[in-house]
């Protein structure tokens, strides 16, 4: 999935939550719950497994039972901080749904095996000249 829009979540998946902020504001910020708090219902999404354990994943200590939460509190207003979380929880959805590429082993020729033994075998001649001399 290469598409730079994230999927729309649907609103049933989501619950909101608005509570006193930190941050700017001033004294606004003490009276006005402006920060949003989001919790998706993942099992709502039905997902495939793999993409859900990515979900799972991605989400680190933002999930709990099921359900990721998100909280915003970056703006002054409820609707900036509500746009916010949205979009921050779309955006682990949606790199939830990119499979990683697999890793393809490689393995040296053996020119390449022979090469590196020779040049070990040069540096270990130089590092000999340096020693010093031996008297018999």
């Amino acid at each position: 999935m290469a598409s730079t829009e994230p999927p729309a979540l649907p609103e049933s998946a989501l619950e909101e939550k608005f509570l006193a902020a930190t941050g700017p504001g001033g004294q606004n910020v003490n009276k006005v719950a402006t920060a949003c708090q989001l919790r998706l219902d993942v099992y709502a999404l039905r997902l495939a497994p793999d993409i859900f354990d990515r979900l799972k994943l991605l989400a680190g200590s933002r999930w709990s039972q099921g359900s990721i939460l998100v909280t915003a509190r970056r703006f002054r207003t409820r609707e900036a901080n509500r746009e916010d979380a949205r979009h921050r929880l779309a955006e682990m959805v949606a790199q939830a749904h990119i499979r990683p590429e697999r890793r393809v082993k490689t393995k040296p020729s053996k020119a390449a095996k022979a090469r590196r033994v020779e040049t070990k075998a040069q540096r270990g001649t130089i590092k000999q000249g340096r020693a010093r001399p031996q008297i018999d």
